[in-house]
């Protein structure tokens, strides 16, 4: 049985280019999907919610170019439409590279659930709508009969998926490692207008002309856009060093004067250096080396979880120790080594997840030192209460787990610095909780063992603290803190709501780090 159509059946030429375009579609949306969570990311963070808005919006678009395709395909049969539709997604594709700076900036004046939708929607629900399109169109054209119509959208759909895959293994694999996401998104525009100026250019010469002027104008401002770059230094700074990595941007910058570096990733300020004295100018790196010392009986075998530029575990192969570090992100070792003065032949240095590391590994230690940050705040999988357990499965007897996160313990938006402590005790017998300043915002050091009465052993240590950080790393040693673990839970691997109670201090800690970051413009 044939159903009519005002369309001419494609040649056999145009039929296997439908699909090689319905494959190259596929593989756009989901590099798009998670390319634009990653180029937001300098400015709402990586929270449950910004992935939440960028896959909720995602799923909308798809819904909508189903929809609007399925009734365009039907009034004009032809594909014509479809590859303005896509030339159209191309357009809009290499402007979101302009655009997305302005709009990440105005987004994150309001609350992070609603900045995160905001901002997805504004910058890929339409060039995804778009390219959502392409399915029912195809389908409309590759169908001659109700015999063969199942045949056809079977196929169309696998073709389509397997497209999705690789986009999905290209941009998790290849592309992201190795590229800017600003240049990714320019070369995702340019693959979709070449695509769709094939077609123009083949099947329907009288509208070339107009499809090369909109491609040229897109593929130039994108071009433009993309060389700039999404995040811009501020002026009187000097960015020595820039790449992208699986875990986000990663920056070398150099403030002269007063001869100091810094190291940032996705905008956030990781580590501060003295270019002068090659130590560092940051408080936790003087923490989280000295309350290991105060609380720990002996440190000779040592385990960081966490490297980042690998000043806190330098200083303790200085000193004679045996160090082991994981560190997930093995973009960051050659940073480190040419940047901040590395040595990775001191120590042992392993390239993966800690939480992984710590499952497989039979060593002890006499302290582990938590260190591991995923934009603003510690990995939600490495301090549930099963990760603490194998922690203190790892220490030695006497050990001690010494930990650096940012928080707040005012009372209203301490649930995540009373839960993490709650988790701290539900496995550890005693837990420490340090924090410099009355501000009640800011670096916060815990330190938990299973020696009864957990005190100082011995004086801090202060040589070698620059004056500048003197008063801040005395006032953390005498800031301890006894935290109400009423007003928090449990963490467990089943159970973590960090992001959820505790979205209101991580987006405060964004808002300060991006509005400095505007002012510097």
């Amino acid at each position: 049985m044939s159903y009519s159509t005002t369309a001419t059946p494609p040649g056999a030429g145009l039929r296997r280019y439908l699909l090689f375009t319905a494959a190259v579609t596929g593989a756009s949306i989901m590099i798009v999907e998670i390319l634009g969570a990653k180029m937001l990311a300098p400015y709402i963070g990586t929270s449950h919610f910004v992935w939440t808005a960028q896959i909720g919006v995602t799923l909308v678009a798809l819904a909508l170019g189903y929809a609007i395709g399925g009734r365009m395909a039907d009034r004009s049969p032809g594909v014509r439409s479809l590859y303005g539709a896509v030339l159209l997604a191309a357009v809009y594709l290499a402007l979101s590279v302009w655009w997305c700076e302005p709009v990440a900036f105005w987004c994150v004046g309001f609350s992070l659930p609603v900045g995160s939708l905001l901002a997805a929607t504004i910058l890929y629900l339409p060039p995804l709508a778009f390219l959502a399109m392409t399915p029912p169109f195809l389908v409309r054209a590759l169908t001659t009969s109700l015999e063969t119509v199942g045949a056809s959208v079977g196929r169309l759909s696998a073709i389509s998926t397997l497209g999705s895959v690789l986009g999905t293994v290209l941009i998790g694999y290849v592309l992201i490692p190795l590229l800017p996401n600003s240049r990714i998104m320019f070369l995702v525009s340019a693959v979709l207008t070449v695509i769709a100026l094939i077609y123009f250019l083949v099947w329907e010469p009288k509208r070339r002309a107009k499809a090369v002027v909109v491609a040229a104008a897109g593929l130039g401002l994108g071009y433009y856009a993309s060389g700039q770059g999404v995040l811009r230094t501020p002026k009187g700074l000097n960015e020595v060093f820039r790449g992208n990595s699986n875990f986000g941007l990663l920056q070398v910058i150099d403030m002269e004067p007063p001869g100091l570096r810094m190291y940032l990733n996705d905008r956030l300020t990781q580590n501060t250096y003295l270019l002068k004295d090659q130590h560092s100018a940051s408080l936790f790196t003087y923490m989280l080396k000295g309350l290991a010392e105060v609380y720990t009986p002996e440190i000779k075998d040592v385990l960081c979880i966490g490297m980042g530029v690998g000043i806190v575990p330098m200083e303790f192969a200085r000193q004679g120790a045996r160090v082991e570090v994981v560190e997930i992100n093995d973009a960051i070792v050659p940073v480190a080594r040419q940047y901040f003065n590395f040595d990775p032949t001191r120590l042992r240095l392993t390239v993966g997840d800690g939480r992984h590391y710590l499952a497989t590994t039979t060593n002890r230690y006499d302290t582990i030192i938590l260190d591991a940050f995923l934009g603003e705040s510690v990995p939600a999988h490495l301090m549930s209460r099963e990760a603490l357990q194998m922690m203190r499965q790892r220490l030695k007897p006497g050990g001690t787990l010494v930990m650096n996160t940012i928080g707040e313990t005012t009372i209203g938006r301490d649930y995540f610095v009373s839960s993490l402590t709650r988790t701290l005790q539900s496995v550890f017998r005693e837990v420490r909780v340090h924090m410099s300043g009355d501000s009640g915002f800011g670096n916060i050091f815990m330190v938990a063992g299973d020696r009864e009465g957990l005190a100082l052993l011995r004086a801090p240590d202060f040589k070698g603290v620059p004056p500048v950080l003197l008063a801040q790393v005395q006032s953390a040693y005498d800031g301890v803190r006894n935290q109400d673990v009423r007003r928090g839970d449990v963490l467990t691997d089943d159970y973590n709501p960090v992001d959820y109670y505790d979205a209101g201090n991580r987006e405060k800690f964004r808002h300060l780090l991006v509005s400095s970051a505007k002012d510097g413009h």
